[in-house]
């Protein structure tokens, strides 16, 4: 595990084409394109075990098919998080082959709180579809994603490793402080008073606990000591923190052709995101206007969106997010086993934090 070290990318290259190797300027969207790749397959077999009523939803969901079943070009999110599975298993020495149903597990574990999150925040749009429960109703989308949850622990029965238990003990605890997170993100949005360090905590559970368990199961598809698979559940927990960061800025500033969703749809919501808090405690002449905004029952209109844009602008909170985001892309790498910061994870490591470049 070399620090810097160049990583072969793709799947199977011909003679004439050669390997291609992972370095500075490889474009993270390669990365995620192997890690589907690798991934798709072992999804779909799973998804094809699913009862009918729940098949053609799931695979609606994951971009395979419109809402009649029909097969279609589409897909559903980057892969960051098989990626980082993959990854993580080639900086430890597994083959990529023996990481395929934990990254599987992973991505059907975090479409689930996708499914769910959807039915919770009232979404109807998600990667410029509508969302499953927009469709087929908030029942089926909360069935089918207990159903995506149980499969995801399934697929980690497949893993060919000594450490089948523990990989679904991890799998399981980080459910558990994902809900615990998510949980607290709801409370955030009923009005009450929130504070940077709580914010922070609620992301370590919610964004930053999944992270951290996609990396740990990377480190234990290769076997690795314990010290290892800390050290790698850490370093995923505050890329998490990034990512989530990352994707607060999006929330506010993100190009609905990107998101997938409205302009300022954090804003819309009234949600408590990190720049929102930050800009409220900065104590800032725009903070006062922003608070109002925030506290009125009256649906935010357009030009409230604009305006509370604009607010959180002159607080000067964007740009901090986006610097917080940085550090904890640093405190990442800190976090690496000695050696263990490979070109590849450094490259995921700055996909996660600048969401927006």
């Amino acid at each position: 595990m070399g620090s810097g070290t160049a990583v072969v990318i793709g799947g199977s290259p011909t003679a004439a084409e050669g390997p291609r190797l992972v370095t500075e300027n490889t474009c993270p969207a390669e990365m995620f394109a192997k890690a589907r790749t690798l991934c798709d397959p072992v999804l779909r077999r799973a998804v094809e075990q699913m009862p009918d009523s729940l098949r053609i939803k799931l695979g609606y969901h994951f971009g395979w098919r419109d809402a009649t079943g029909h097969p279609t070009r589409g897909r559903s999110g980057k892969g960051l998080r098989a990626a980082l599975v993959f990854a993580v298993a080639a900086a430890c020495g597994a083959a990529e082959s023996t990481a395929a149903s934990a990254a599987a597990a992973i991505e059907m574990l975090h479409n689930f709180t996708l499914v769910h999150d959807d039915v919770m925040d009232g979404d109807e749009m998600r990667h410029g579809r509508a969302t499953v429960w927009r469709l087929w109703g908030r029942d089926a989308a909360i069935v089918l994603g207990d159903a995506m949850h149980a499969m995801a622990i399934r697929l980690l029965l497949d893993l060919p490793t000594a450490s089948v238990a523990e990989a679904v003990g991890r799998l399981e605890a980080a459910t558990v402080e994902l809900c615990r997170g998510q949980y607290e993100d709801l409370m955030f949005e009923s009005g009450s008073s929130v504070g940077v360090g709580e914010y922070v905590r609620m992301v370590l559970g919610k964004t930053g606990a999944l992270m951290g368990v996609a990396c740990a199961l990377g480190a234990l598809c290769a076997d690795a000591d314990a010290a290892t698979v800390a050290a790698f559940d850490r370093f995923g927990r505050e890329l998490g923190v990034a990512f989530q960061f990352a994707d607060d800025v999006l929330g506010i500033v993100g190009d609905p052709a990107v998101t997938g969703k409205p302009v300022g749809n954090d804003l819309i919501r009234r949600k408590r995101s990190l720049p929102v808090v930050a800009a409220l405690e900065s104590g800032c002449s725009a903070a006062a206007e922003l608070s109002e905004l925030y506290r009125s029952d009256a649906p935010m209109t357009i030009a409230d969106v604009s305006r509370a844009t604009q607010l959180v602008q002159a607080c000067g909170a964007l740009d901090w997010t986006r610097r917080q985001a940085e550090l904890r892309a640093q405190c990442a790498l800190a976090a690496l086993p000695a050696g263990a910061a490979t070109m590849e994870l450094r490259i995921l490591t700055r996909a996660a934090a600048r969401r927006d470049q």
